[in-house]
Parts: C-alpha cells; sequence; structure tokens
C-alpha cells in the first residue's frame, strides 16, 4: 500500500517574497481534502510571511541537501533558457528520493486539491498521471509524456527505482527529458511497473495558453473524475511573462478567489483563511518582533 502522507518540495533558492496564498491553499486543500497522517516539505531556504505561518502548522519541516550533479551543471546550447529554473530541477530529483525513501504521495506546490484520492490509487505501486503531447527539446519531435507533478509510490517501488537510476544520464539541462519523457519511456518498457493515470485526474486543463487562462480566468464548473489541479505556474507566475498567459502571480489575492468565479477559485476559496491578509500580517510581525527581543 502506498501511504497516506504527502511530500512537497519547496525554498531551493533564497526566498525574497512571502510566502504566496496560491502555496497556501495547496497545502490546506491537501490536509483538509486528503487528511494525511503527515505532511512533509523539503527546503534549504524556509519561507516566511503570514500565510507561511498557517502552513507551517500541518507541516513536518525537513532541512535538504541539493543534488551536487545538478548544482554543477552546465546549462549550454538550446537548454541554456532553463538555467534560472535550476531549482525546479534539483526538486525534480529530491521528490524521486524522498518518494524512494518513504512511499506516499508527491505534488507540486502549485496543486489545489478537489476532491480525495481514491483508495485504489494507493493500491497500487507507482503512480503517474497523463499530460499532453510535448515536443522534445533534443529531436523536436512530438512525444507522449507523463507528468511528474503529481506521484505516488510505495516505498522502495520498482518502477522509482528505475527512474532514479536512469536520471543521471537522462538529465541534459532541458525541462522534460529526465523529468516527463523518461517515466514516458521507461512505462513503455516496464507498463507492469506502475499505473497511469488519464489527464483529467490530475491535469484536466493543461499547460497551454488556453488551459491556463481556463484554470484562472474562465470557469469549468465539471470536477467529475478530478482529484486535483494542476496550475503550471511557472509558465505565468512572473509578471514579465506573457507568451502563455496574461494573468501573473500578483492578480491571484485573497479577494480575487473569493469573488469571482473561475475553475480554480471556486475551488480554492474553500479553504481560503478566516482572517484577512492584513490582519494575517499584523500577526505576523507581532511574532516576529516578540522573536528578535524588540519592544
Amino acid at each position: 500500500m502506498i501511504p497516506n502522507q504527502f511530500h512537497f518540495v519547496f525554498g531551493l533558492r533564497r526566498q525574497t517574497e512571502p510566502f504566496h496564498l496560491c502555496h497556501y491553499l495547496c497545502i490546506e486543500s491537501c490536509y483538509q481534502v486528503n487528511r494525511p497522517d503527515r505532511i512533509f516539505l523539503y527546503y534549504r531556504h524556509e519561507p516566511y510571511g503570514p500565510y507561511w505561518e498557517l502552513a507551517k502548522r500541518r507541516l513536518t519541516l525537513v532541512r535538504v541537501a541539493l543534488p551536487r550533479f545538478i548544482w554543477k551543471f552546465r546549462y549550454t546550447g538550446p537548454n541554456r533558457a532553463c538555467r534560472p529554473y535550476r531549482y525546479a530541477h534539483h526538486s525534480d530529483y529530491i521528490r524521486l528520493e524522498r518518494l524512494f525513501e518513504s512511499g506516499g504521495v508527491y505534488a507540486d506546490i502549485d496543486t489545489i486539491f478537489v476532491q480525495k484520492l481514491p483508495a485504489a490509487l494507493f493500491g497500487e505501486s507507482f503512480v503517474l498521471g497523463r499530460e499532453g503531447d510535448i515536443v522534445c527539446q533534443a529531436t523536436g519531435r512530438r512525444q507522449p509524456s507523463l507528468c511528474n507533478a503529481l506521484i505516488m509510490s510505495t516505498p522502495k517501488a520498482a518502477f522509482g527505482r528505475l527512474w532514479l537510476d536512469a536520471f543521471r544520464d537522462a538529465f541534459d539541462g532541458s525541462w522534460s527529458r529526465h523529468s516527463t519523457l523518461l517515466p514516458q519511456d521507461l512505462s513503455e518498457r516496464s507498463p507492469h511497473l506502475l499505473h497511469i493515470e488519464p489527464s483529467h485526474s490530475f491535469y484536466k486543463h493543461m499547460w497551454t495558453r488556453e488551459g491556463i487562462r481556463t484554470l484562472l480566468q474562465g470557469y469549468d464548473p465539471d470536477f467529475e473524475g478530478v482529484y486535483s489541479m494542476h496550475l503550471w505556474s511557472h509558465l505565468w507566475w512572473s509578471k514579465a511573462r506573457r507568451d502563455f498567459s496574461d494573468f501573473h502571480a500578483g492578480l491571484l489575492t485573497k479577494d480575487y478567489i473569493a469573488k469571482v468565479d473561475t475553475t480554480y477559485n471556486v475551488v480554492a476559496r474553500a479553504f481560503l483563511p478566516a482572517d484577512g491578509p492584513e490582519r494575517l500580517g499584523s500577526a505576523w510581525l507581532r511574532r516576529l518582533i516578540g522573536w528578535s527581543g524588540l519592544r
């Protein structure tokens, strides 16, 4: 059986902004929807801010080292653009290590949980979800892909061992070679070692401009068979990035979630904290002053 414990990775680079409401809602929805035995968060630099103080009540914090082979990797050629996302590559490896060690459910921290994961999935050895076909940066060909934004695994799962063993040789600095194309390749060689969920279970709305718009600005009321939704936040988080969406993290506020019906908002608003950001911020500041001994 896959243990009912959840794993998240965050803070692998230095934190320069407070923990975002979106990330708090991921943790809180995980806690309320799935009722896990434990929720682990692996970090290098601890987050901060009022929403972090709320989230950490649910968490078991584990400080981790960064994989040396990724830290030393030189991003060249067409993969040079991925260098700012080195932290995500660290996360790709850390999640597999931790799942192999203790088992459970890994999810990216821009996930919102919709319905409790079915008991049948916890009876599998290893679970991945299908995402849309992607273009391999090395070959330029469109290929099937298994997303690593949600992974379920027993401890010492055979598929997890295969993935970890092949990770270093597959890692080329691109976004997908080691993280989504590699598990697809491994699944074709050893299909008996994992269960593949259809895309709507975890990724009903894809990383396309239309998919992101439907998640954050449009409204799809059909949540039948949807257990979680992934926001693909690296594609739109920065206000300066506009190739996938005109939306950005600064627009995803408590007021927007509470008052505007979007696919994400109608689920996320059930997990909003009772206090507004001003009161939360004041309470956090008072605690900070108390910890520092200032009066």
